[in-house]
């Protein structure tokens, strides 16, 4: 499990296709932060939950299965790639951003970053069937970062993006027609769950919901 708070840019250092997958080598940067990294632990690389496979000083390899290919905006990464790398948590960490698993539910497109002073704005378009997993103020993740839905239009929304954010993330490479990772709200996605058609879960109006409501309902 994941924050959505990335601790470094990486560089993909090598790209080997294995029956179908992919084996990729990342570079590092930030030593402190990936010390002791070992064989078996999870990394998010752009979002993606990966499983180290091998290391050395300053790099890690992962295979990238053909489910991860086919989810994910992974397979298009070459020799020289920037990526947003984190480590998994653990339970003494301060959890910056909200819980994300590196599990990503789709590829997103941008349809456009615009300036505004300090900040910038970027609109993503996604799928019409994850309507059901975000709202106005909530958790998004995109390529492994940690973002707050600030407005929500057809099928796009868009995010606000600090300064830091811009200068410490991939995030300032995008352009219209990039496509990036999304990884909607967990919680979000239990929810739409519970309340869909067929679950055994009584659809109660929203103004129904209370305390009562979501105890019986096993949250």
């Amino acid at each position: 499990m994941f924050t959505g708070i990335v601790k470094t840019i990486g560089s993909v250092s090598g790209v080997n296709r294995r029956n179908g997958g992919l084996r990729l080598r990342v570079h590092y940067a930030e030593k402190n932060e990936f010390s002791a990294l070992a064989i078996d632990e999870s990394v998010s690389v752009n979002g993606a939950c990966q499983t180290v496979v091998a290391v050395g000083e300053g790099w890690f390899e992962v295979d990238t299965v053909e489910e991860t290919l086919a989810k994910t905006t992974l397979g298009s990464l070459s020799s020289g790639s920037a990526v947003n790398l984190e480590r998994a948590i653990r339970p003494i960490d301060r959890l910056g951003g909200h819980f994300v698993l590196g599990h990503v539910d789709c590829v997103g497109e941008v349809n456009d970053v615009r300036e505004l002073g300090a900040s910038r704005e970027i609109w993503i378009g996604y799928p019409r069937e994850f309507d059901p997993f975000i709202v106005s103020a909530g958790s998004i993740t995109i390529d492994g970062i940690s973002l707050t839905v600030a407005r929500l239009g057809e099928a796009s929304f868009a995010v606000a993006i600090i300064p830091f954010t811009f200068l410490h993330t991939t995030i300032n490479a995008l352009l219209s027609g990039s496509r990036v990772n999304l990884e909607f709200d967990i919680l979000g996605k239990y929810v739409a769950r519970q309340l869909s058609p067929g679950s055994g879960v009584s659809s109660a109006p929203v103004s129904r919901i209370s305390v009562e409501w979501l105890t019986q309902n096993g949250f």
